[in-house]
């Protein structure tokens, strides 16, 4: 047998030394977050994906992308009505996400002022790489029956060329198949299900009836712009401050600020980049909602005396089994919430880490009410978890 060449081609480019400040003696891991730490560290350096193209000067979305006929009838009901979950994209197979795509179907159904008006997806629509391929199997068909609006925002891997280990070599630009199935120019015929939507950016504002819902793209490591930069921080504080003050405002972002996960811990950048545009503001949003990780919590931060909610809504159908499901730190398994973080004033009031589910959210012009439904992963069976 002829043996393996240890031979390294002279025209491979030689690697570049890593900045002493940078090196890591001893690195064979990483250390685990102390038990109730919901910040992951801080990471020395990030790989930052470009977004393609350039921004159009104005991307604060009207209501034009907005099905008339809901907008309407949430304006008659004197609320909105609408779904919102994660890390929907089943290249485990479908039916974790086709028994979620039918629970949200069948609220559809409902007579009168409670049927929901759209689906908003928190990252992750495709995996692994985000590609245009994948939309068929992983988008369109689990939610063929959806007769309803699906806005979304990019996650880390709609945004991700690297290719993982036995994958065909990524031949598209980061966020290709996002930006061909949601930020259309015009409307495509895309699927004979429906068509391509119209928003005008990865990161962008929906400004809908009664809520305002500014969507950011946390990119492939959790952070809103690379280093040195402030494209997406300024256009977050500068959203911020325009936002109707008559109505309730969310933020929506792929990446969790605050997550007592056992595998990932919540985003350092992205709490910093939102406590910094809050605090320059003054605007506090109503609630944050986040996928990334494939369960559901519930934190509360008191913030100038204001209890914000932060919620992670990441179990939409990538997590095929409970074993799969992201549990929390081993030591808080089990444990009765409220669990108290080493964090003061932010509290897990809630959690589901066994079952998928989905939100629903209702807004109007006094109230905003939360509903979660879990889908049994072996019946379909439908229950709802919690409301606040």
């Amino acid at each position: 047998m002829p043996q393996r060449s240890t031979h390294v081609s002279s025209s491979l480019p030689h690697p570049q030394p890593i900045p002493p400040h940078l090196v890591r003696h001893n690195a064979v891991g990483k250390a685990r977050r102390a038990d109730g730490d919901p910040v992951a560290a801080l990471k020395d350096m990030t790989r930052f994906e470009p977004i393609p193209g350039n921004a159009p000067q104005q991307l604060k979305t009207a209501l034009d992308i907005f099905d008339p006929a809901v907008s309407e009838a949430a304006q008659k009901a004197g609320k909105l009505v609408f779904h919102c979950v994660g890390d929907v994209g089943g290249v485990n197979g479908t039916a974790t996400q086709d028994a979620i795509a039918t629970a949200m179907e069948d609220q559809l159904k409902v007579k009168g002022n409670g049927k929901p008006g759209f689906l908003y997806i928190l990252g992750d629509v495709v995996y692994f790489n985000g590609q245009q391929r994948l939309y068929k199997t992983e988008f369109y068909e689990p939610y063929q029956y959806y007769q309803a609006l699906i806005f979304a925002i990019p996650g880390n891997h709609d945004g991700d060329t690297n290719v993982r280990k036995g994958d065909a070599p990524d031949t598209e630009p980061s966020l290709y198949g996002f930006t061909e199935n949601f930020c259309s120019a015009q409307p495509q015929h895309v699927s004979p299900y429906r068509m391509s939507m119209t928003q005008p950016w990865p990161y962008w504002t929906l400004d809908a009836p009664f809520v305002t819902i500014i969507g950011l793209y946390s990119n492939v490591e959790g952070s809103l712009d690379a280093r040195g930069r402030s494209d997406q921080q300024h256009y977050l504080e500068t959203q911020l401050l325009a936002a109707a003050t008559d109505k309730k405002l969310l933020i929506s972002v792929h990446h969790p600020p605050y997550s007592l996960d056992s595998a990932h811990g919540g985003c350092p950048d992205v709490l910093n980049a939102l406590d910094q545009a809050i605090g320059k503001t003054g605007r506090i949003p109503d609630a944050v909602l986040s996928g990334h990780v494939h369960n559901y919590q519930r934190f509360s931060r008191v913030v100038s005396g204001t209890k914000i909610p932060y919620v992670i809504a990441g179990a939409g159908g990538y997590a095929n089994d409970a074993r799969s499901m992201h549990k929390l730190q081993k030591n808080l398994q089990g444990k009765k919430p409220p669990i108290k973080t080493t964090v003061a004033g932010v509290v897990l009031e809630n959690y589901q880490d066994q079952q998928p589910g989905f939100l629903r959210i209702t807004v109007d012009a006094k109230k905003l009410a939360f509903e979660y439904f879990t889908v049994d992963f072996t019946t379909g069976a439908v229950a709802l978890f919690e409301s606040f």
